[in-house]
């Protein structure tokens, strides 16, 4: 079965960056995409990166378009998100998971298997 393990969470300024990385392991073949999603408290959880698992075509929330950057390492079974300009409002817990169903992959219901999250904290 397919495991999704995320890292690279933590504090930074508002302003700064980090890297997040979604590193997969188990059976990798049956997904479709590779999707990052995030949940701050009081809010729904929200679609912010889509990456595919056949040609890396890519999906970004019109929120972060031009600040965060998705990315893969076929040969890592990894998946990268590059967050740049962090607002304090995107603090929250950052998720990936694995599109399952090959439809509409930013539907977060057609994912079925997701990592633990990692909490992004933007603060002075």
């Amino acid at each position: 079965q397919l495991q999704l393990v995320e890292s690279g969470g933590g504090l930074v300024q508002p302003g700064g960056s980090l890297r997040l990385s979604c590193a997969a392991s188990g059976f990798t073949k049956d997904y479709y995409a590779i999707g990052w999603f995030r949940q701050a408290p009081g809010k729904e959880r929200e679609v912010v990166s889509v990456i595919s698992s056949s040609d890396n075509s890519t999906y970004y929330a019109d929120s972060v378009k031009g600040r965060f950057t998705i990315s893969r390492d076929n040969a890592k079974n990894t998946v990268y998100l590059q967050m740049n300009s962090l607002k304090p409002e995107e603090a929250a817990v950052y998720y990936c998971a694995a599109e399952t169903r090959g439809y509409d992959p930013i539907n977060q219901y057609e994912y079925g298997y997701w990592g633990q999250g990692t909490q992004v904290t933007v603060s002075t």
